[in-house]
């Protein structure tokens, strides 16, 4: 696997080795040992995977500590837009943003450490997301920012008017209203 770096330290894009033939094709979508010398030691706990149509923005979420988690996402099938925002108080890029698009066609994927509020919004017609978690999910932990934030100016990659949205991510606090639990580690 191919490691590419983003302008934020600690996220990253996972390009897998990818072996195409006639009848298809095949990639190690995960490996601990390689996975633990070129990005971090994580272990994985949780496999989490969503189906959603066009527009469909879920984020930013996170948990808080002692639940945060990390996260290694990849989309299995149509295209996305990921982000991660870094919500770690103190952090040289903190309350700033990286995204990549990730679909079925390249099997990139997006590893978010802890401290990173996340979010995707659907880009294809169709899209099945699937994330690996080190931490299990706590909901009395939930944490999010308002997706659409002008302090964070997140370029979604779909018209505002095309996002369809959970109830709850309608209502989520601006970034300059937000008291994050997390602290930046060198």
């Amino acid at each position: 696997m191919e490691i590419i770096r983003t302008n934020i330290e600690g996220v990253v894009i996972i390009e897998p080795k990818v072996f195409k033939d006639d009848r298809g094709y095949f990639f190690e979508s995960f490996l601990q040992k390689e996975f633990e010398e070129k990005v971090c030691k994580t272990f994985f706990v949780q496999d989490n995977e969503s189906k959603s149509c066009y527009g469909v923005l879920r984020g930013l979420h996170f948990q808080k500590p002692p639940y945060a988690q990390a996260k290694l996402v990849r989309c299995v099938k149509g295209k996305v837009l990921d982000v991660a925002v870094d919500i770690r108080k103190g952090s040289p890029t903190y309350g700033k943003h990286t995204a990549t698009v990730l679909s079925e066609d390249d099997h990139r994927m997006f590893f978010i450490p802890r401290g990173f509020a996340h979010g995707f919004s659907v880009l294809s017609e169709m899209a099945v997301f699937q994330y690996k978690c080190d931490n299990y999910y706590a909901p009395q932990s939930e944490g999010a920012l308002l997706w659409n934030d002008k302090d964070l100016n997140i370029n979604w990659m779909i018209p505002e008017k095309d996002v369809i949205l959970s109830e709850k991510d309608k209502h989520h606090p601006l970034f300059k209203d937000f008291e994050s639990p997390f602290v930046f580690e060198k």
